[in-house]
């Protein structure tokens, strides 16, 4: 059941950037909510504002309209200053563990960076010997060996620096953490170990993760419930097993269609995406999804569709309540 207070919750969230070409709508009227030890899969195409909505829930970027209460506490337009005691409470692990590392730091400077930042272990400043404490504790939390701290980044492989990376955000015991495609750049068979470290740490420390990725398997694996993310809005959401059991959206549909199945014989039976994202300067009139869907209608070009729930805790953006689409192929989710 929903909570009274979920510990983030976005209202009509959205986020601008202008340029020469004209204004993109990156984040176009956005509601969703990720309650205490939730992990929400947010899931979209390339160019779809997922990064974008990530760092604004954050605060990393300031909204043009909308509301971002995090644990009951509108945090859209506070100040730096405001936002302080805040931030140890939310963090976040990059995409790339090879350009999110300072290479002239050692891994304990990079770890133990937040505590100098934050100037907290509890509510005061670390000394030496709590700094270092902390550190190896939390560098074993992900599995790295406690000399890791002496070393540099490029003496690590890939896997190793997003163990780091995932060090690093969790130091100050945050309760809500952005991962943004925190396995894309890293190898498929250590895909899984990152995943499941993520999967153990949220039960160990009870932590809330808002998980960014464009892959099919690695959000139906790790999150409790999926939101699908299409030109700056979000147009289907609801239960992981709902949403990949049966979709409500045809682009939820089409996205399980491009996920590769390892199964020869399937090959040639899905109806693929088709065609590129229209532009967010531009977008299509009504929804924006119709330039490349295989169900529009010609209604479809008229009001945007309302985000409305057809099944219970499962919302969709789409006016084809007649649709029986197919669900995600089973390869695509082992």
């Amino acid at each position: 059941a929903e909570e009274a207070q979920p510990l983030l919750k976005a209202e009509d969230l959205h986020v601008h950037f202008r340029t020469g070409a004209g204004i993109v709508r990156a984040v176009n009227g956005i509601d969703f909510t990720v309650r205490a030890k939730e992990t929400l899969g947010l899931v979209g195409e390339s160019g779809s504002g997922k990064t974008t909505l990530g760092r604004a829930v954050l605060r990393l970027l300031t909204p043009n309209a909308g509301r971002i209460l995090f644990d009951g506490v509108d945090i859209t337009n506070l100040s730096r200053r405001a936002l302080r005691p805040i931030r140890p409470r939310m963090q976040l692990v990059f995409q790339d563990p090879f350009a999110s590392l300072n290479p002239r730091m050692t891994v304990g400077g990079i770890v133990g960076a937040p505590l100098t930042v934050h100037r907290r272990m509890g509510h005061r400043r670390a000394g030496r010997a709590e700094r270092e404490t902390a550190v190896s504790e939390a560098l074993q939390l992900v599995g790295l060996p406690r000399g890791a701290a002496e070393r540099y980044p490029h003496e690590f492989s890939g896997g190793q620096r997003q163990r780091i990376g995932i060090a690093r955000a969790l130091i100050l015991r945050p309760d809500f953490l952005v991962a943004d495609e925190p396995v894309s750049a890293l190898d498929v068979s250590i895909q899984a170990q990152v995943i499941n470290l993520l999967l153990e740490l949220q039960s160990r420390l009870n932590l809330a993760i808002l998980f960014i990725a464009h892959d099919l398997a690695v959000v139906g694996h790790i999150s409790d419930r999926i939101a699908v993310m299409y030109l700056g809005r979000i147009v289907e959401l609801g239960p992981t097993r709902a949403v990949l059991s049966r979709p409500l959206h045809p682009y939820t549909e089409a996205l399980f269609a491009a996920a590769p199945v390892p199964d020869p014989r399937r090959r040639g039976q899905r109806a693929l995406l088709t065609g590129d994202m229209p532009s967010p300067i531009a977008p299509p009139s009504g929804c924006a999804f119709r330039t490349r869907c295989r169900y529009v209608l010609p209604a479809c070009a008229g009001d945007r569709p309302a985000f409305r729930e057809k099944q219970p805790g499962h919302f969709t953006a789409c006016i084809r309540d007649d649709l029986t689409l197919g669900p995600s192929p089973q390869g695509s989710l082992a």
